[in-house]
């Protein structure tokens, strides 16, 4: 059974938005558009770091707190 903090390891859907961003053809943009594009996706890759280690940080505060309990 799954906790509320996981997911299930399966492939994600077709036409979701990272999906959509690959699949853009990048040839009209500008080199300006093209390095705007970039730093908003460098500033979204951050965002989902910060967020994977905090919910990483969660689960193993998670898991240490059940495994004393359990202990």
């Amino acid at each position: 059974m799954l906790g509320l903090m996981e997911e299930p390891d399966l492939p994600r859907m077709q036409g979701d938005a990272a999906s959509k961003l690959c699949s853009e053809d990048l040839a009209p943009y500008s080199q300006d558009e093209l390095a705007e594009r970039i730093a908003i996706l460098e500033t979204e890759i951050a965002r989902v770091r910060a967020h994977s280690e905090k919910s990483s940080a969660h689960r193993a505060a998670a898991d240490a707190f059940f495994k004393k309990s359990g202990s």
